[in-house]
């Protein structure tokens, strides 16, 4: 018979994959209390959340929700839950590791596809949601501004040489 606390462990992972877009496993093993709540209200502030669960747990739970199978789940493994933008949260994460060296990536799950430890670290490269939306306009802005240019061109001519016309009347 299973234990009650491991089913609820399950109901709880469950909800939490079936709330978001994705999970990033990282290996936290050495962090700090402190660090630790750092490295939570850091994700919360890019709408992801951190949990720790038994790895045999999330493996159930993975394959429940008919996701795919991680094989590497192994020790001291916490759970990068993210609703939104993964390059949030795989930016936060990699901050943090980057500043404390103390957190190794394992994988991750994002868009229904497996992420080796190379694929999730590589989504903090990315650029963000705000920034393609910035390039994009930029982009688009680019044209426009030439174009704008070019038809102002004949008007400043004008403009010029009505200036220079002037400039004769009163010197003369």
């Amino acid at each position: 018979m299973p234990n009650k606390s491991n089913i609820a462990m399950l109901e709880k992972v469950g909800e939490s994959l079936e709330s978001s877009k994705g999970v990033f496993f990282i290996d936290y093993r050495g962090l700090t209390v402190k660090e630790t709540q750092e490295l939570r209200r850091s994700l919360r502030e890019v709408g992801a959340h951190m949990k720790v669960y038994k790895n045999n747990i999330v493996k159930i739970a993975l394959k429940n929700a008919q996701l795919p199978e991680i094989e590497n789940l192994e020790g001291t493994c916490a759970y990068v839950f993210f609703e939104k933008d993964p390059v949030d949260a795989a930016k936060v994460i990699k901050k943090q590791s980057e500043s404390l060296r103390k957190i190794e990536w394992v994988g991750g799950i994002a868009d229904g596809n497996a992420l080796s430890a190379e694929d999730a670290r590589a989504y903090a490269d990315l650029a963000s949601r705000e920034e393609l939306m910035a390039q994009l306009v930029y982009v688009v802005a680019s044209p426009l501004r030439g174009i704008v240019s070019v038809a102002a061109g004949p008007a400043r001519g004008l403009v010029t040489a009505l200036d220079a016309l002037a400039e004769q009347k009163s010197a003369a």
